[in-house]
């Protein structure tokens, strides 16, 4: 067998039908597209006169959605990555925050623009936003996939939003879902009963 190779198994089709049968469509792949090329184009216009960009995308779930974004955007730019853990219950956010990866270079007089999966209570993004700034940048904007204003506890200002959602548990396009499943989805969604 040649290494890197995948064999076809039946067994593992049906695990896979079994799991997206669970999966309640909410944002499909079409619609997310169509935005992320719509924010894309606002970005670059944006930052347009300052001529370049320093993308932050928070780890894990905001990394398809990063990478599609930054596609889209016309301007030179670099991309660094942070990564969070905010403790709480497994769909919730507590606020306590541990920087588990920080960013690889300084961002001091830089425009950045930190790009998230979700906002949902908000004390989590709050801790973060505050964080990168006493690291100086000349400007610091957030772009959200999603916000969920059901579940606001601190309010955190979205300079760029993809959609606005229900009080729901979200997965696909990044976001996880139990075991960390469901990241490659192309389309965010529901689990059927939640």
């Amino acid at each position: 067998m040649t290494v890197g190779a995948v064999l076809y198994s039946p067994a593992l089709r049906s695990d896979t039908d079994a799991m997206t049968e669970r999966i309640v469509p909410l944002i499909s792949a079409e619609a997310i597209q169509t935005r992320v090329d719509a924010l894309g184009a606002q970005i670059s216009a944006d930052y347009a006169e300052t001529g370049s960009l320093v993308v932050v995308s928070v780890l894990k779930g905001s990394f398809l959605f990063c990478a599609d974004l930054v596609r889209k955007i016309d301007l030179p730019l670099r991309i660094d990555f942070l990564a969070v853990r905010s403790y709480g219950e497994a769909t919730k956010s507590s606020g306590i925050v541990q920087i588990v990866h920080d960013l690889s270079r300084p961002i001091e007089g830089e425009d950045v623009l930190l790009v998230e999966d979700i906002v949902d209570t908000g004390l989590t993004l709050a801790h973060v936003i505050e964080l990168l700034k006493t690291r100086r940048p000349r400007s610091l904007k957030l772009c959200s996939l999603l916000h969920k204003p059901a579940r606001t506890k601190v309010e955190v200002p979205i300079d760029y939003l993809g959609f606005t959602i229900e009080d729901k548990f979200v997965i696909g396009y990044g976001l996880d879902g139990p075991r960390e499943h469901y990241r490659n989805l192309p389309y965010v969604g529901v689990l059927a009963g939640e």
